[in-house]
């Protein structure tokens, strides 16, 4: 097999984020310094302008993600990097974003909260904040890396599957993922796969907005276009003008759903490991994935069978994989830097074995012990 062209580099995982978006071919960040984010938007103002993109530090979170949908709007691949607090500002104009159908990305390096919390320390207590932060019924990709190579391949997913679904998309690393440094393999940019949002071709006059296909993706067209292009957060009809009626507003919110929904096989992203035999399964993300491998290595070396699910993609959530994986082992053990969010999903879906949490709230990481422990 004749191997990928690339070079090796050792970096630290928010600037492989930053790597990333840059790859994919994004072009504008609007962002507000966070700790521990900070770096992500310190490589967006040296490396943007070197690829003709632009960099604007904002007077906060609010701005940002508002300058980031307008962005994306005129037809731009947008991003912006925070952490709770700020993530916390930008929730409802994330609601905006699932609304006017904008491609964004948005980076969440997870701390330690609630308010100011722990500012430096890595968590995991965001994972129901993404996925229901901003009000209504809605649906949200959210992906999750595990190691600075996976900081830099699923932030090159993230914004393709934010234009290929028209949506913000978020990637949701932790300070411990975003701080660590490892060596990563970046492919030359032939080497890339790279998604373009679907653009309309029609005439200007037949041109609607909010018109779509079997795939429930409306075609865009960007601001300045001679196709006019209305983007209305509120209930509106294909054209983009206001529509209150009840039927159009259930079949509005209904395909902004459907359009992720229907293509759950194709955005949940995930990893296994000794999974073939495994009699106790580890479920994981982010850097808890990493102490459950290492846990599982430790546990495999005393004659325990013990498998890891590594999940990178959190929403929509992979129910289907969590009934496949659990359907063959005795135990599940659920390692999280949170009280337990990620378990609570899992249970939904696991009634036939044990299902237990290994919980740390602390600032620290977990270790393989704690959760050998519970093996």
């Amino acid at each position: 097999m004749e191997r990928a062209k690339g070079k090796k580099l050792f970096m630290e995982g928010n600037i492989a984020v930053g790597e990333g978006a840059i790859a994919a071919g994004a072009n504008f960040y609007a962002g507000y310094p966070i700790t521990p984010s900070s770096e992500i938007a310190q490589h967006a103002s040296i490396n943007l302008p070197k690829v003709g993109g632009v960099y604007v530090q904002m007077e906060d979170e609010i701005g940002s993600i508002a300058a980031i949908i307008g962005a994306s709007m005129a037809g731009i691949k947008a991003y912006t990097a925070t952490s709770g607090p700020g993530l916390s500002l930008m929730n409802e104009s994330i609601g905006l974003a699932c609304m006017v159908e904008a491609p964004c990305v948005i980076i969440d390096v997870q701390r330690v909260g609630p308010s100011t919390g722990l500012a430096t320390k890595p968590a995991q207590g965001d994972f129901l904040q993404i996925r229901w932060g901003t009000h209504g019924d809605h649906a949200i990709i959210a992906l999750a890396p595990a190691s600075v190579q996976e900081c830099f391949d699923l932030t090159i997913k993230a914004f393709n599957f934010a234009e290929r679904y028209r949506t913000p998309v978020f990637v949701l690393t932790d300070g411990m993922i975003g701080k660590m440094q490892e060596t990563i393999f970046i492919p030359e940019n032939e080497e890339i796969e790279i998604e373009n949002r679907k653009l309309a071709t029609c005439n200007p006059e037949d041109f609607k907005s909010y018109e779509f296909g079997e795939d429930l993706v409306p075609a865009f067209a960007s601001y300045g276009d001679a196709r006019i292009s209305r983007a209305n957060g509120s209930g509106h009809g294909l054209d983009g003008y206001p529509d209150n009626s009840p039927e159009n507003y259930s079949i509005l919110v209904q395909r902004l759903v459907n359009k992720i929904e229907n293509h759950k096989e194709e955005i949940c992203l995930y990893k296994t490991y000794y999974c073939e035999d495994a009699e106790i399964l580890i479920i994981a993300y982010g850097c808890s994935a990493r102490s459950g491998m290492a846990a599982a290595e430790l546990a495999r070396s005393e004659g325990k069978k013990v498998g890891v699910l590594q999940l990178q993609t959190l929403w929509p959530f992979p129910d289907y994989l969590i009934e496949k994986y659990s359907e063959k082992v005795k135990k599940i053990v659920v390692p999280e830097l949170s009280l337990g969010q990620l378990i609570l999903e899992i249970k939904k879906y696991v009634k036939h074995i044990p299902v237990v949490g290994v919980n740390k709230v602390n600032g620290l990481p977990l270790t393989p012990q704690e959760i050998i422990r519970e093996i």
